[in-house]
């Protein structure tokens, strides 16, 4: 069966390219926060940065990469042709489109509000729009990848979803759950105030929306990794999954953990009750089970393909595994990162612990280890994994990739452990320059200078992959072609799948119960307790 190449590519460049700018401009802040003389350094100059990475990130290269490789599993999994394309291909338009607008208005200077909105800042209303539009050219996605489901379920009657395509269809819920927070402060607080209809906002309630998104959306951006730790990782290491049941139900879990959670955020919020910020804490840790799941079911699997490649005794399976090949190491290097940064996630969520890091560097830090590092060398790896299917060419040079994928991965630690120890030391994050001349600080220069090392170090290794990448292209094709994806069989494949693990309508009845659990009073009281409201301070910035 013919991959949409041409869909599926459009997508993961785009995403690509966003990700080419937003790791210069992520450089350069770190830069100018260092005591090292950086070229064009103001705070307007920071903040639009600041800005420009976040959104880039945050919204661009996720979103599109996300939405590409759907596609992908969508054909390549289910082995029938996706349907709507043009639809599709309506998506991604849309999704250009608001991404000009966001571009254009943070370049302006009319839109230094940083990713996360930070109301009674208020941007151009352009800026928000242009988020608008990317949300809903997903939302598309999101139909799309339900239907594919639907569709092949109805054709293969009692045949359980391909894990791969379950999985993408749960991130596509999961996204649809997620966004209902930020598109309920977009439409109804922040972009009414942004064109001048209302003069003052709300800020508890808007920051209590964007919390409704603002943790799940690091598992919309985290399970495509899942998915190749799951499906790709295990066949690339020669062996087998060690348990589909127990991928399923991880999956599972993200949603009914990972959704009502968000408030997490606001720990040092004083609007919410220590009652209901204790309960929320409580919730959280229940996000690690997943994840530790993952790392068992994961580990058992390459473990599986070292056995079977000859390795022996207890850890000799390890040495036989085929680390030449990109995939297998970057799980490795990925699963490397997520013990550092799910460390820094636990002080995160812990009602006490949380205040002695909060606002500071240390949050930068885990943030930057799960998402730069665990998440984002996955997105690489899977980059590399079905290039050679979208383009008819084999890889030019496995070298290559392994060496891009050690230099991100050492990159990442060189520069975000400085981060740790700096925000544990008081170093408040999201500050445009420091005084070193002041005794109290001034042991910081050394450590915000490795960071900066590391920071070029990571920016070498994107140039290394957008040059792998496009390596590809100007391939020439040999005798030799790359051969259909394959994802990774179960151990015990004729094992029965429960239905309840084979669609989704039991687990969003739970997901509606949490969701109303954890966010009905905390929303509720802003209506019913009329707190005082912020007035508007609209940003109108030059660079």
């Amino acid at each position: 069966m013919t991959i949409n190449n041409r869909l599926i590519l459009a997508h993961l460049w785009t995403a690509f390219a966003a990700f080419g700018v937003a790791i210069l401009l992520g450089l350069w802040q770190m830069w100018v926060r260092s005591p090292l003389a950086a070229p064009l350094s103001t705070p307007d100059n920071y903040y639009l940065s600041v800005t420009a990475h976040g959104s880039a990130m945050a919204y661009v290269l996720t979103t599109f990469f996300i939405m590409g490789f759907g596609y992908f599993v969508a054909e390549s999994a289910l082995k029938q042709a996706l349907p709507a394309p043009r639809l599709a291909w309506a998506g991604f338009v849309l999704g250009i489109v608001g991404t000009v607008l966001v571009v254009a208005t943070v370049l302006s200077g009319q839109a230094s509000v940083m990713f996360t909105f930070y109301p009674p800042l208020s941007a151009s209303p352009l800026f928000y729009i242009g988020l608008v539009l990317v949300v809903v050219g997903s939302w598309i996605w999101c139909a799309l990848m339900i239907v594919a489901m639907t569709r092949w379920k109805k054709a293969n009657p009692g045949t359980p979803v391909p894990l791969a395509m379950y999985a993408t269809v749960a991130n596509a819920i999961l996204w649809l759950w997620t966004t209902v927070g930020v598109a309920a402060e977009l439409l109804f607080v922040v972009i009414p105030a942004a064109f001048g209809w209302t003069q003052t906002v709300d800020v508890g309630l808007t920051r209590t929306l964007f919390s409704w998104t603002l943790h799940a959306i690091v598992y919309f951006w985290l399970i495509p990794a899942y998915i190749a730790f799951y499906t790709m990782a295990p066949q690339a290491a020669g062996g087998r999954l060690f348990s589909d049941l127990m991928a399923r139900g991880s999956f599972i879990l993200f949603l009914l953990c990972g959704l009502p959670v968000g408030l997490h955020h606001l720990f040092m919020d004083p609007e919410h009750s220590s009652g209901f910020k204790t309960v929320q804490m409580m919730l959280t840790v229940l996000v690690a089970v997943p994840t530790l799941l993952t790392v068992f079911t994961v580990t058992a699997s390459m473990e599986i393909g070292g056995r079977l490649r000859g390795g022996k005794g207890l850890l000799g399976w390890i040495g036989a595994l085929p680390w030449e090949r990109p995939m297998v190491l970057a799980t490795g290097l990925s699963f490397f990162m997520l013990w550092f940064g799910g460390f820094g996630g636990l002080i995160n969520m812990s009602y006490g612990m949380n205040a002695m890091v909060h606002n500071t560097s240390w949050v930068s830090a885990h943030f930057h280890m799960i998402f730069g590092g665990s998440v984002v060398i996955m997105y690489f790896a899977i980059a590399y994994h079905i290039w050679p299917n979208l383009t008819g060419r084999l890889a030019p040079s496995l070298v290559l990739q392994r060496a891009q994928l050690w230099l991100w991965a050492i990159g990442m630690m060189v520069m975000s452990l400085p981060w740790h120890w700096l925000g544990l030391s008081g170093q408040v994050r999201r500050v445009a320059q420091f005084d070193y001349a002041d005794p109290s600080i001034s042991w910081w220069a050394p450590w915000m200078i490795m960071s900066v090392v590391g920071g070029g170090m990571l920016v070498i290794s994107a140039g290394m992959f957008i040059w792998n990448l496009v390596s590809f292209h100007f391939e020439r094709t040999g005798a030799a072609k790359p051969g259909p994806v394959e994802y990774a069989r179960a151990l015990h494949p004729g094992v029965p799948v429960p239905a309840a693990l084979n669609g989704f309508v039991l687990w969003n009845a739970f997901v509606l119960v949490l969701m109303a659990a954890a966010y009905t009073y905390p929303i509720a009281q802003f209506f019913i307790l009329k707190p005082p409201q912020a007035v508007v301070h609209r940003v109108d910035r030059t660079p």
